[in-house]
């Protein structure tokens, strides 16, 4: 009896330790479900909200997966743009 496991192909780590949540990091893991959902993207990336990744003088922190791309002091516009960059530009529904 084993079901399908739904693996994303693609995963945006937010980081919301306590530095990161009282400088956005809250906000931005909502920003990013907000795009997916827009984009048509639900089931093919997803948001995991992570607990404190110790890069707390580089909050709030984002990590967009398969890439690997750390990236520190994230704000709106650099999440647009991320997103942009890691997710929409290589996932395979937006070719």
């Amino acid at each position: 009896m084993s079901k399908n496991f739904p693996i994303p192909e693609k995963v945006i780590y937010v980081c919301t330790g306590s530095k990161c949540k009282k400088k956005g990091g809250k906000d931005l893991g909502k920003l990013f479900r907000d795009m997916i959902k827009e984009m048509g993207l639900k089931g093919q990336v997803e948001v995991v909200k992570t607990d404190c990744t110790d890069r707390c003088d580089f909050a709030p922190v984002v990590c967009m997966q398969p890439d690997n791309a750390w990236m520190p002091q994230m704000n709106e516009t650099k999440a647009k743009g991320a997103f942009q960059e890691h997710i929409l530009q290589s996932s395979p529904s937006t070719k």
